[in-house]
């Protein structure tokens, strides 16, 4: 009988959930869903100076606005503390591990001295086959591994292939501190056991960790998940991924418009490929994602792709779907609550009656709702300098000649007040934007909107020629 897939993402509480992670929350989710597994959700909380409760709620929202769920209850790794220290004992029963009695002060010697003689800064094992009766008083002991001494510890990666690390550059590490609590090496190694994970996805920043971590699981006797290590995530420059290339966390590319379908289908193709294949619905990604098809080089971050995808996926999402995803953006930008105050059902039913128009030019929520902002304008408007430029005396002398026509229009829609402004600019010999133009500058007090003629009708016969009218 086939083992079921098991994975887990394992987040450090200490900030937002950054792009990275979201990349490797996804890759650890499809995976599981592909094989018919489940995804846990393991937060790594054992730094308590900088875990905190506000990252952990953070990244549970990030996750879960990004589309991403998991099996059961998020587990603590500080509450299995208890365990963790138990195995640490166990193997120090069944001599796979030692106490070491050595001081602050001993253990930075070390460093010093492996430091003037041009070594890297290792233990140098002297507590490992010392009787602990010759323990110094006072002095509460950690427990270090017993690594092996010889050899090679070989890692079968799923994306990078065979790994081996010489043991020698392996030394005996902590895994439980003198103050009773674990490292991270150590809690891992144990909670994965217990949670039955098969399948470790993550960052190949951790290959020499797994290196450590097999050391662990060989002691216990225990069998080591099968493990991936991806790429990590570069800047456009090829530079390791900052806050000035996009390193930010979910919430701010949230924030800024993105539509959590387009985040998914865009961090998906960032380091994975089927083919050519650019745009990927969750089922496809779901049918086609393999471990195979991971780069072992880094990717590179590039907003103008992720723009552009984003753009894709709002001109072919339902337009009233459009219009509730900008609402729930309000809650997450700065002006948001100054908008929200304004948002009558009246101007909901507008924005959602302008919708077809925005979203063909709009790349982003906050691009859509920019181009609504006419909707959210008091009279009299206030222009913006281009705008006020074309509402000069030929501009204005345009709009006086055509408000009595749109005046005596007994229907109001798009197509009609198109062929008032037709008809005139055919008479006159004008050409139509020597019309249109100040008409959507008088209108939307903008140089840039959706077509004027839609804006119109939106805005309705009374919102629309009182607005001509003042800026006549």
């Amino acid at each position: 009988m086939t083992t079921p897939v098991v994975t887990r993402f394992a987040p450090s509480p200490t900030g937002f959930l950054h792009i990275g992670g979201a990349r490797t929350a996804l890759f650890n989710w499809l995976y599981a869903k592909r094989h018919g597994g489940t995804m846990l959700l393991r937060i790594e909380d054992t730094d308590r100076e900088r875990s905190t409760q506000a990252a952990v709620d953070a990244i549970i929202d990030g996750l879960k606005w990004l589309g991403l769920s998991w099996e059961g209850e998020p587990i603590s790794q500080f509450q299995r503390a208890d365990r963790h220290a138990d195995v640490a004992r166990d193997l120090v029963a069944a001599g796979k591990a030692y106490y070491c009695y050595c001081t602050p002060e001993e253990l930075n010697d070390m460093r010093e001295h492996a430091k003037a003689n041009g070594l890297p800064p290792r233990y140098d094992g002297r507590w490992r086959d010392r009787d602990p009766k010759e323990a110094p008083e006072g002095v509460k002991p950690a427990i270090r591994i017993k690594a092996p001494l010889e050899g090679e510890t070989v890692i079968e990666d799923a994306v990078q292939g065979t790994v081996a690390f010489p043991n020698k550059d392996l030394d005996d590490f902590i895994i439980l501190r003198s103050d009773g609590t674990p490292t991270y090496m150590h809690a891992v190694v144990v909670d994965d056991h217990d949670m039955g994970v098969t399948q470790i996805i993550r960052g190949d920043d951790h290959l020499t960790n797994t290196a450590r971590q097999r050391i662990i699981y060989d002691a216990l006797g225990w069998a080591m998940p099968k493990v991936a290590h991806i790429p990590l995530i570069h800047g456009p420059d090829g530079a390791k991924l900052s806050k000035r290339h996009g390193a930010l966390g979910v919430e701010a590319y949230r924030a800024m418009g993105y539509l959590p379908v387009a985040l998914r289908n865009y961090l998906v193709r960032l380091g994975w490929a089927h083919g050519d294949a650019e745009i990927l619905s969750t089922d496809e990604m779901t049918a086609l994602f393999d471990l195979e098809g991971i780069g072992r080089s880094p990717s590179r971050f590039d907003f103008v792709k992720l723009e552009n995808l984003n753009g894709h996926y709002i001109r072919q999402s339902d337009d009233a779907e459009l219009v509730a995803q900008v609402i729930a953006l309000l809650e997450h930008i700065p002006q948001g609550a100054e908008i929200k105050a304004k948002l009558t059902d009246k101007i909901k039913g507008q924005f959602l009656a302008a919708m077809p128009g925005l979203k063909e030019r709009a790349k982003t929520l906050l691009e859509l709702l920019d181009g609504a902002g006419f909707l959210f304008s008091v009279r009299p408007l206030a222009y913006d300098e281009k705008a006020a430029s074309l509402l000069d005396e030929a501009g204005k002398a345009a709009l006086a000649a055509i408000l009595p026509r749109l005046e005596a229009l007994p229907d109001w829609t798009a197509a009609a007040t198109e062929d008032v402004v037709r008809t005139y600019a055919t008479e006159t010999g004008l050409k139509l934007g020597k019309i249109a133009q100040p008409l959507r500058a008088a209108a939307t007090g903008r140089s840039m909107s959706p077509p004027i003629f839609d804006v119109l009708a939106v805005l309705g016969r009374d919102e629309a020629l009182g607005r001509i009218r003042d800026a006549i």
